[in-house]
């Protein structure tokens, strides 16, 4: 048979395809903006039929319903990234949260650790060899499309074709359902608030001509981007791709031309933004598209000069712990790929790994430089990986510092209100 007659035969509903799903399987979601919404809804709706199956994924956008109060005896969550939406599941002990470093979390799967027995994808139409894309979103999905028993593919006519090692031919998928809709979206800030502003032009301050820049979204990045429009010749290799980098390249600002490895392209493992970033994507070949195992290997960023990772805080304490995935024993998101990305600017020559974070929380009532870190608090990245920290009062340097010279300079950027008790904290301490 042609690809085309295998493709038809494997058409059918999602209510249909998610039969597959027995009870004590592990299913695979795919996350971000590639969640697949309506192969979730039809799979929930079999809840009264199953028993005891794990639903496994990085984060999502959208509803998780198998998380929901009730559903415990169903469907249970591992989280290998919290979102918003499994968080309270997380913290109130109906779901699990894996603590893993982005990188790794193919390998989970590839290893035989994490057995997907059914992946639930979001891909592009065929194009005319048989293979679909991945679209906007490859992360650890192409591994577990390629080692599950059973691949149910929505199929959407308005995902992007995106180019790289991010395609699956036709004959991998099980079952196909085909959707012409939207792409689920996540715009940027509408307003960067004068902090967020503050820390942008800080960091931006760091950044020099022909650098390669990793960094997320949220209001800070998108301060960062303000800052960067009289840049020359940056490139981009970052886990995630948003829509304010495709103005930088609209700008001339972006263009890869310095880069040391993948020079002339962008390098990214998925999109998380609107129909703007998703149409720059499509049948680029300036993108290349690659799974976490390879863009966020730490080794593998390293090999890019001037490698600039920005990456963002909940708290750093007097030391230089910085935490990231919880505050005290309340699981907030992840790892993800902060570390992986600051060991890998760490070890580029001429890079720059930063955290940044606003100075205080709750409306100014709560200092995010601390002298401990609350009870209970993850530390993301260690104090020994530590660099640039940056809030809006300025930039601490701790690479190489003493616990006293680092307490002093995070005591610097510490915002003024909280300095005289983070004096007197690091003096007990004999910090100071």
């Amino acid at each position: 048979m042609t690809w085309i007659e295998i493709y038809r035969q494997r058409v059918t509903t999602a209510e249909e395809a998610v039969k597959e799903i027995r009870s004590g399987d592990r299913v695979w979601v795919h996350p971000g903006c590639n969640t697949p919404l309506k192969l979730i809804d039809a799979m929930v709706a079999r809840a009264p039929e199953l028993e005891n199956v794990e639903v496994d994924h990085i984060m999502t956008l959208g509803n998780a319903p198998y998380a929901d109060p009730g559903m415990e005896k169903h469907f249970r969550h591992r989280a290998l990234f919290v979102g918003s939406n499994v968080r309270d599941a997380v913290n109130e002990g109906r779901a699990d949260f894996v603590p893993i470093h982005l990188h790794e979390i193919p390998g989970l799967i590839t290893s035989g650790r994490l057995i997907v027995d059914v992946a639930l994808i979001h891909i592009s139409q065929p194009d005319e060899h048989g293979f679909c894309s991945f679209g906007v979103g490859v992360d650890a999905t192409k591994a577990a499309a390629e080692h599950a028993r059973t691949v149910i593919a929505l199929v959407n006519q308005q995902m992007p074709r995106a180019l790289g090692d991010s395609f699956i031919h036709v004959s991998k998928l099980t079952h196909v359902v085909e959707v012409d809709e939207p792409v689920i979206e996540l715009p940027m800030v509408s307003r960067v608030s004068d902090v967020a502003r503050a820390i942008g032009e800080r960091i931006a301050s760091l950044i020099p001509d022909g650098a390669t820049l990793q960094m997320g979204i949220g209001e800070i990045p998108d301060a960062v981007l303000l800052f960067l429009k009289d840049k020359k010749h940056l490139g981009v290799h970052t886990e995630m791709f948003s829509d304010g980098l495709v103005e930088l390249f609209e700008m001339g600002v972006v263009t890869n031309e310095r880069k040391t490895l993948h020079r002339g392209k962008i390098v990214t493992s998925f999109v998380i933004g609107t129909r703007k970033a998703f149409d720059f994507v499509d049948n680029n070949p300036f993108m290349e598209f690659h799974p976490n195992e390879y863009v966020n290997d730490p080794f593998i960023i390293a090999q890019n000069d001037g490698m600039v990772a920005i990456n963002s805080a909940l708290a750093v304490d007097l030391t230089g712990q910085v935490c990231a995935d919880s505050i005290g024993t309340k699981i907030y998101s992840g790892f993800g790929g902060q570390l992986d990305f600051i060991r890998g600017a760490a070890r580029s020559k001429g890079g720059v790994p930063v955290i940044a974070l606003p100075s205080t929380a709750k409306g100014g009532s709560i200092s995010r430089i601390v002298d401990t870190l609350l009870p209970g608090s993850g530390v993301v990245t260690t104090r020994a990986d530590v660099h640039y920290v940056v809030t809006e009062y300025g930039i601490a340097d701790l690479y190489g510092r003493s616990l006293r010279e680092r307490a002093r300079q995070l005591i610097n950027i510490a915002h003024p209100d909280f300095r005289e008790q983070l004096e007197s904290a690091a003096a007990k301490r004999r910090l100071l």
